[in-house]
């Protein structure tokens, strides 16, 4: 496969060493169902399970041995943040020297406010290499945000792109 000009490099063997394409068939199958919904039950596991043609401890046990290999990271619940106050949100995008891209990114990913915080290879004619997604429950208080991780990084070029109207906002689902 070619790669495409400016494009990332391939993504890097994960930190466990184990490659998506080492998944058994049945571990492909549980992670689809995990990047789906999971039912509103007290005991979701089982209906996985049952799914599977397992049973409930196996499939926690599979889930548990997933983390372990790093194949997944965490479950969690998604949170539609417009519908629980937080009205503004924006992508900021930040020109960082190199030698100080580490430093920033694990700086401002640890702001609570900030949900997204990338490092991307610059283009022409955008030189941008930090990207952050921010939300606020109101566009003041976005933009004292976004001042406040200027003021602590100490950058002298940046950007605010307002999100103005929402298309899509779904979970990524996984399919093999």
């Amino acid at each position: 496969m070619a790669e495409l000009p400016n494009s990332s490099p391939p993504p890097k063997a994960n930190t466990k060493g184990q490659e998506p394409d080492q998944l058994s068939p049945e571990d492909k199958k549980l992670v689809t169902l995990l990047s789906s919904d999971l039912s509103l039950t007290p005991k979701p596991y089982a209906q996985l399970a049952a799914e599977l043609d397992l049973t409930e401890n196996e499939v926690i046990e599979k889930v548990a041995d997933l983390s372990r290999r790093g194949l997944i990271r965490r479950l969690g619940a998604v949170v539609a943040h417009q519908k629980s106050g937080y009205k503004a949100n924006a992508m900021i995008v930040w020109l960082m020297p190199e030698d100080r891209l580490d430093e920033v990114g694990e700086m401002f990913a640890g702001l609570p406010y900030v949900s997204h915080c990338y490092q991307r290879r610059p283009v022409a004619d955008w030189p941008y290499n930090l990207y952050t997604m921010i939300h606020a429950q109101d566009r003041e208080r976005l933009m004292a945000q976004a001042q406040n991780m200027a003021d602590m990084s100490g950058a002298q070029k940046w950007r605010i792109l307002e999100s103005l109207k929402e298309f899509k906002k779904e979970s990524l689902r996984l399919t093999f």
